[in-house]
């Protein structure tokens, strides 16, 4: 891994029980992922997307390859370490936004930073981040009184707010409007741009293609191109793999 290298992916593969057979949703997928990428995995369904997003994110282990996160192999972290690794280093984004519906929004936020072992202080960080996302009004609100928009913004600001290395989202606009996915994905890109995080999505979505500087095309468990562009939209390089 060079200076730049968060992440490497070798040769990955990932089986899984089907009743009596196994279905194989990644094949030999290699892929580095530099320090402030912007990048979306894309693909039909079933070309491995989430799967990726799920072992590089430490949610699951391959059944064969190597997975390298910041200097760590993955598969060499007992279980307590790679929820240790998830905890402090990782951000997720969930397409059905995993909130804790009773909790208010700022308490959402909180949780997670509580978790790290943040003290009194975290109160003030939710709220700047809830403020920062456009939410500071509707930080004491419960989740479940908060519409798709707002819930799934609460839901970027308690991946960001301990400000991750990376930050992992799984088809964050599945649930929105074309309005706002466009705030979210501008929010997304402006945190990128200002705590230099390094963001990985996986999309059916050509909004958030839209907005990404590297666009990695999954198809059948396999890699089969890898673009990166000058500006968000602009093609600059087209490897096939």
């Amino acid at each position: 891994m060079n200076d730049r290298s968060l992440l490497s992916v070798r040769e990955v593969t990932k089986l899984f029980a089907a009743g009596k057979s196994e279905v194989q949703a990644l094949r030999g997928v290699s892929l580095d992922v530099c320090r402030g990428d912007f990048l979306a995995l894309v693909g039909p369904s079933g070309s491995g997307k989430t799967t990726l997003l799920n072992l590089v994110g430490a949610l699951d282990v391959p059944t064969g390859g190597t997975i390298t996160l910041m200097g760590r192999e993955l598969g060499a972290l007992s279980r307590r370490e790679r929820a240790e690794l998830r905890l402090r280093s990782i951000g997720f984004v969930f397409q059905a936004y995993n909130l804790i519906p009773v909790l208010t929004a700022r308490e959402n936020v909180e949780f997670v930073l509580e978790l790290q072992g943040m003290g009194a202080e975290r109160q003030e960080r939710a709220g700047e981040i809830l403020t920062e996302l456009g939410l500071g009004d509707l930080a004491d609100r419960r989740a479940n009184e908060l519409s798709g928009g707002q819930q799934q913004r609460v839901a970027v600001a308690r991946a960001v707010a301990s400000r991750p290395q990376l930050v992992l989202a799984d088809e964050p606009t599945a649930n929105l409007d074309s309005e706002n996915a466009e705030i979210l994905m501008d929010l997304m890109r402006r945190l990128h741009d200002e705590h230099a995080m390094t963001f990985v999505f996986s999309t059916h979505d050509p909004r958030v293609v839209a907005h990404a500087d590297r666009v990695v095309t999954l198809r059948d468990g396999r890699v089969v191109s890898d673009e990166r562009r000058g500006e968000a939209g602009t093609d600059t390089q087209r490897r096939p793999t």
